[in-house]
């Protein structure tokens, strides 16, 4: 990721903070849209699930400039993924509702090089994360 993704990525998700909640029951409403299938992977309340995923992803962009300090975290989760259900195929569609997700919450403010942005950022996290689920199977 370039340092102008990184910092378009950054304030995006500054925007998105404040309406956190509503994000992650837009995100969750949107994958189960996308894929009905996928509501059997949740076993716990969505709404606590939302409050986790919210705080990965802020933990995650805060560092989104020192990504090789982050990369490991994120095969562990892919690997501890594998265990849920996760397969490869889903990723694509978590992508799917997460920039769908960004360009409701963000409105206007989701302009083609944030979306771009949004996309490096999660293509790369994302691969980590298969290539560490493919190993631990």
């Amino acid at each position: 990721m370039s340092p102008q993704q990184v910092s378009l990525v950054q304030a995006s998700w500054q925007k998105v903070v404040p309406i956190a909640d509503t994000a992650a029951g837009l995100f969750y409403g949107r994958l189960f849209e996308l894929d009905p299938e996928l509501k059997h992977l949740f076993k716990s309340d969505i709404s606590e699930q939302g409050r986790k995923l919210m705080a990965m992803i802020s933990t995650v962009v805060a560092k989104l400039d020192s990504l090789g300090d982050i990369v490991p975290a994120v095969q562990d989760l892919g690997r501890r993924h594998v265990a849920y259900g996760v397969e490869a195929q889903h990723y694509d569609t978590v992508g799917a509702a997460l920039l769908w997700t960004l360009e409701k919450g963000l409105g206007d403010a989701f302009t083609p090089e944030v979306k771009e942005a949004w996309t490096v950022a999660y293509t790369t996290l994302a691969g980590a994360m298969k290539e560490a689920a493919a190993e631990a199977i």
